[in-house]
């Protein structure tokens, strides 16, 4: 019962940072809008790996090492702010267009997992939210963390799948399309101040 309640904590935790809204979840809103489910649901596949990824990290003990290495989590935040401008930079493009492409072809573009996968290997918010998670049903150990986490990588999956799946609605897609331009922009400003955020944090003592 006390591993029972332990995973469960874990699970809790890790669903209410998962749902949050974030850079991953906002990305994949916007690309499953723009360009349909199926670039959403891959997208999303590539942010679940990427978190999977750091959630294996974790629950093997590196994390903390990597939490403790103030050279290492420099250097991700750097690599994280860089590729949110990156994004934020994309986003305001699209706000400038007076057309965008949609669907098509780029649906089904493998280039949307990797993009999904960068942008969670290089969030260190990834790193800690793992360590934060973990650390609730630490004394479990053994079985029941390797339980926890696999139940906590099912859970990112879901999540970003919904993300895909109600963004993807012909409703949603359809708002996206009338106020395109404010949505990207509003990306644009979302991503920019994450990407600087993270960047001068890096920076900081």
């Amino acid at each position: 019962m006390a591993h029972l309640s332990g995973i469960l904590a874990i699970a809790l935790a890790f669903f209410v940072v998962a749902v949050s809204p974030g850079p991953a979840n906002i990305a994949v809103a916007t690309i499953a809008m723009r360009f349909g489910r199926a670039a959403g649901l891959v997208f999303g596949a590539g942010l679940a790996a990427g978190l999977s990824f750091w959630g294996v990290i974790a629950a093997t003990g590196m994390g903390a090492m990597l939490q403790g290495s103030v050279y290492f989590l420099s250097v991700l935040k750097v690599l994280g702010g860089a590729y949110l401008l990156y994004l934020a930079f994309q986003s305001a493009r699209a706000a400038a267009k007076a057309g965008v492409e949609t669907g098509g072809k780029t649906a089904v573009d493998g280039r949307w997992f990797r993009r999904g996968l960068v942008l969670n290997l290089s969030n260190p918010k990834a790193v800690l939210a793992w360590m934060a998670a973990l650390s609730i049903g630490a004394e479990s150990g053994g079985q029941p963390m390797i339980i926890a986490t696999g139940f906590c990588m099912i859970l990112g999956l879901v999540n970003y799948m919904l993300y895909a799946l109600v963004f993807s609605l012909p409703g949603a897609m359809a708002g996206y399309q009338r106020f395109r331009r404010a949505i990207e922009g509003a990306v644009a400003g979302l991503f920019a101040m994450a990407g600087f955020g993270l960047m001068r944090s890096a920076f900081s003592r």
